[in-house]
């Protein structure tokens, strides 16, 4: 009988999902047809069963080596509850492998161990995150995977290398595979924030060279973005720390020292969160700064402006008022005198503003 520890499994909904839709999910309405597959580990060999029936897997199951299941698609809820049943799977932990969105967990109990984590990614566009949900329970003698996108084969490398025999691989195995899986999941958020990096400095230059809106629209979907990644990355190092104080029997010595890894994995995956976020606010500030630089450059071309037409204009009020008793307007020259001496001292101002720097654009890079 499962007798639930402290801390067990809680299923629990996400109000959104975090990102969007991936394109296989999309092309199917939002839930992926479902396939499976098996490995048998027997003997320290490795076998496949491409597409093994329910009844299949259940004599698999009586024969009591290693199994690690694998499903993709949640379509088929028919089939895969009778999977589920005929390996044995609780019903208690069954709603977080198939309802979606789940929030990420790694929940502990007597004779399990189960895991969701969503697999984060862009779309064709970069910018915009997707992700699709990934369960792992972990049983005496059998690992179940549940992929929410039934897209090749599941987890490709890692079952190549498993298959190809270039490592030994014994049915006892499986917590190892474990935490290897969750670990290939957590790697693959690397190649998201090196983008967002890259992305984030070009956008830092331009916000330094020509501040428009877009940029600042840009910003705060990058920044978005990070806050999703660190929502779905933060609460697995916590509870990564609750199972390795609860000294789970199914984690042998090998698998308790990867998830003591993939805790540290975790903080620096949330440590470069947050420094990104930083930067986020960095270039925000930067826009505002350089906005109100571009401000004052355009006061100060208006100031310059006004400056030299005031005295000019003054010189002009002067001589259009209307009085008999204007010496000036008896001159023969005094238009063309008038004119001269109003260019002079636009020149002169001209002149002294230069000298003083205001020409200058200080809203040009240096």
């Amino acid at each position: 009988m499962l007798r639930l520890t402290p801390g067990a499994l809680n299923s629990q909904l996400l109000e959104q999902r975090p990102g969007g839709l991936p394109a296989e999910l999309s092309s199917y309405g939002g839930i992926g047809p479902t396939s499976m597959d098996a490995i048998q580990f027997s003997e320290g060999q490795a076998r496949t069963h491409p597409t093994p029936t329910v009844e299949e897997l259940g004599s698999l199951r009586e024969q009591g080596c290693g199994l690690w299941v694998r499903i993709r698609g949640l379509e088929n809820r028919g089939l895969i509850a009778s999977v589920l049943d005929i390996l044995g799977v609780p019903s208690v932990l069954r709603a977080p492998l198939l309802e979606v969105p789940q929030r990420p967990q790694v929940d502990c109990l007597n004779s399990a161990v189960l895991v969701v984590i969503h697999r984060l990614g862009f779309s064709a566009t970069p910018g915009d995150l997707i992700s699709e949900q990934v369960g792992l329970l972990l049983l005496p003698g059998l690992l179940i995977t549940v992929e929410e996108v039934a897209r090749g084969e599941a987890f490709p490398e890692l079952s190549e290398w498993i298959l190809s025999g270039q490592g030994v691989v014994e049915d006892s195995d499986l917590d190892d595979i474990l935490h290897f899986l969750i670990d290939d999941i957590l790697d693959d958020i690397f190649p998201i924030l090196e983008t967002i990096t890259h992305r984030l400095d070009a956008l830092e230059e331009s916000v330094l060279r020509r501040p428009k809106p877009k940029l600042l629209r840009q910003t705060f979907r990058y920044r978005g973005n990070l806050r999703t990644i660190r929502s779905q990355i933060w609460p697995l190092r916590h509870q990564i720390q609750i199972l390795l104080r609860e000294h789970q029997t199914l984690l042998g010595k090998e698998a308790l020292g990867g998830f003591h890894e993939m805790g540290e994995l975790v903080q620096l995956l949330y440590e470069n969160c947050e420094m990104l976020r930083n930067q986020c606010d960095a270039i925000t500030q930067a826009y505002s700064v350089g906005v109100g630089n571009r401000m004052n450059q355009v006061m100060k071309t208006l100031t310059i402006l006004t400056s030299i037409f005031a005295p000019l204009t003054f010189i002009a009020g002067i001589y259009g008022m209307n009085f008999d008793n204007m010496p000036e307007l008896k001159w023969k020259s005094g238009y063309f005198i008038v004119l001269i001496v109003m260019f002079a001292v636009a020149l002169l101002q001209v002149y002294w503003l230069w000298k003083r720097g205001w020409f200058q654009d200080w809203t040009a890079q240096r």
